[in-house]
């Protein structure tokens, strides 16, 4: 069982950076895979990065601009955030899952992980 906490979030404008984190506690983050999903305001949740091992995965929305990464001696997940657009405007939340062997199939549908944060807002502005 792990218990995540979302920071970092805020608002910045467009073409900042932002970093927001992905506090682990309880088992050690390391045993999971990782995700980073969004929800835009009136709009569904989306995948935006996942990670297992050493295999990295992105939307295309956020290729290229953004970073998902995991510090595994803080215990922490991290989401590098560059390039920013107004389009980026959403609740970010990050979620870790047991490790499945078809996790690069499923790696954009929340069944993939079983725990969640409560998210964090982060706004964009133009």
């Amino acid at each position: 069982h792990v218990q995540l906490v979302e920071s970092g979030g805020g608002s910045v404008q467009a073409g900042d950076s932002m970093r927001l984190s992905c506090a682990a506690s309880g088992n050690p983050f390391s045993s999971y895979v990782m995700g980073w999903f969004r929800r835009p305001p009136g709009k569904e949740r989306e995948f935006v990065a996942g990670l297992s091992g050493d295999n990295v995965y992105y939307a295309d929305s956020v290729k290229g601009r953004f970073t998902i990464s995991r510090e595994n001696a803080k215990n922490t997940g991290y989401l590098e955030m560059n390039s920013t657009k107004p389009e980026d405007t959403a609740t970010y939340y990050c979620a870790a899952g047991l490790p499945r062997s078809n996790y690069q199939y499923i790696r954009t549908q929340g069944y993939a992980y079983d725990y969640w944060g409560q998210g964090t807002q982060v706004t964009v502005s133009s």
